[in-house]
């Protein structure tokens, strides 16, 4: 054991006597003059060419020599050094190392102040300038860099306090330039003053928060709006309607509309029992997340008491949200009611609503109305995408009519509903699917 011991030391003071770069590339000479015993197969490749270091275990398996102390034998793992041709990675870049260089680079890209402008703005703000005075001269402003600075510089003038319309302003200019980090600081300051706010400018603020993917941020501004002792600013329908907005855009996967569906019902619920009547926009929020989510009963049941309870019409966004939903749960008749209706109204579907409409009539074995109302899209000027193309064919052909899927393929092509390269395309799906027929036709 005292040898054990005693090799791994003298290891040890080797490499940190000798830790330079150039002696670390003569690693395979001198260390192996230098510790003789350590001689064994694997572990050192001596080339006459340029040498590269690298420790890619995954390539290489651990090598394993003995130590000879007294009568035992430890076996020791050392880690792979070896010497390869080359020392960059053939992997792609992981998506969290794409992120982070991705932020390195909008950092040293980081504008900077314009001192020409900043001065030329200066000079514009009278000498003992009021907090409407300072608005207008940073409404003028393209660059929101000298905006901020302006801010700054008007904070440390003595007898000045800043209202609600210079952290608007503010604001407005950081969050559309998207220069988050920034408009974060102001609306810190904005919070620590008490008693300044309005309704208009926490909306500014919880909107420009939801689009920086905030979300909790502009909770916690609604949360303060709610709580707030200033009539002027509580939640309006407008606060609701940018919440409801980001809530639904946070993705298109149904379980995550699923998940976030509870949070928007409870908002809602929330605006109808503080008094906030809602508007078209609400309603057809809530509808839209219970399509999204797959409750498309419950759209429905919003739907019957928009006029009744509401007081609120159907717009064509509202047919087109019930249209999408019935048909992806295969509830053709009920969509072609609605649509029925919406185009009584003087409401024209909208393409989506087609391209659901012709796929879920298409796949439920109603081929003549699926075409039908292909064409009936082409007269009101919306256009079919490659999916809804491919499924009439599709189903058609499966019908045995390959010869009237072929037909239906050149109308199509005649009517310069498809380019050349989406004609060609099905045309070598139907040839993969139906060769057979397909050339028998030909």
């Amino acid at each position: 054991m005292q040898s054990f011991g005693g090799n791994c030391l003298r290891y040890h003071n080797y490499f940190s006597k000798n830790n330079s770069i150039q002696n670390l590339f003569s690693f395979p000479s001198s260390f192996l003059q230098k510790f003789p015993e350590l001689m064994f197969k694997g572990l050192i490749c001596q080339r006459p060419q340029k040498m590269c270091l690298f420790h890619d275990t995954q390539k290489f398996e651990p090598l394993l020599f003995q130590i000879t102390a007294g009568r035992d034998k430890f076996p020791i793992i050392f880690a792979p050094i070896c010497v390869s041709y080359h020392c960059y990675s053939t992997r792609a870049p992981s998506r969290s190392y794409r992120k982070r260089v991705r932020k390195r680079l909008l950092k040293s890209l980081k504008p900077t102040l314009d001192q020409t402008k900043f001065h030329l703005a200066l000079s514009q703000i009278p000498p003992r300038f009021t907090p409407e005075e300072l608005c207008n001269v940073m409404t003028l402003q393209s660059d929101p860099l000298v905006c901020l600075e302006l801010f700054h510089w008007a904070s440390q003038q003595p007898r000045f306090r800043h209202d609600v319309s210079t952290f608007h302003v503010t604001i407005k200019k950081l969050g559309a330039a998207k220069m988050y980090q920034e408009m974060d600081d102001i609306v810190n300051q904005l919070l620590a003053v008490p008693l300044i706010g309005s309704e208009a400018l926490y909306n500014t603020v919880i909107y420009y928060f939801t689009e920086a993917r905030k979300l909790s941020r502009a909770v916690n501004i609604f949360k303060q709006m709610k709580n707030s002792r200033n009539s002027n600013c509580r939640p309006s329908i407008r606060t609701y309607n940018i919440l409801f907005a980001a809530l639904l855009g946070r993705g298109s996967n149904t379980y995550i509309n699923y998940v976030y569906m509870e949070t928007i019902r409870s908002l809602f619920k929330q605006m109808v029992n503080d008094g906030v009547e809602p508007d078209i926009f609400s309603l057809n929020a809530m509808l839209k997340g219970y399509v999204l989510s797959l409750h498309v009963n419950d759209a429905l049941r919003i739907f019957h008491q928009m006029g009744v309870v509401y007081n609120c019409q159907p717009n064509s966004f509202t047919y087109d949200y019930l249209i999408h939903g019935l048909c992806a749960q295969g509830r053709t008749k009920n969509a072609e009611e609605l649509c029925h209706e919406m185009k009584i109204k003087g409401f024209i579907p909208s393409s989506k609503s087609y391209n659901s409409l012709v796929n879920a009539l298409a796949l439920g074995g109603e081929i003549e109305k699926a075409v039908s109302y292909l064409w009936e899209m082409t007269e009101k000027q919306r256009s079919a995408d490659f999916i809804t193309y491919r499924t009439v064919l599709d189903e058609i052909c499966r019908r045995g009519s390959v010869k009237e899927a072929m037909s239906l393929l050149r109308k199509f092509q005649d009517k310069d509903l498809l380019d050349g390269h989406a004609y060609r395309k099905l045309l070598y799906v139907l040839e993969d699917d139906y060769g057979n027929s397909v050339n028998r036709i030909d």
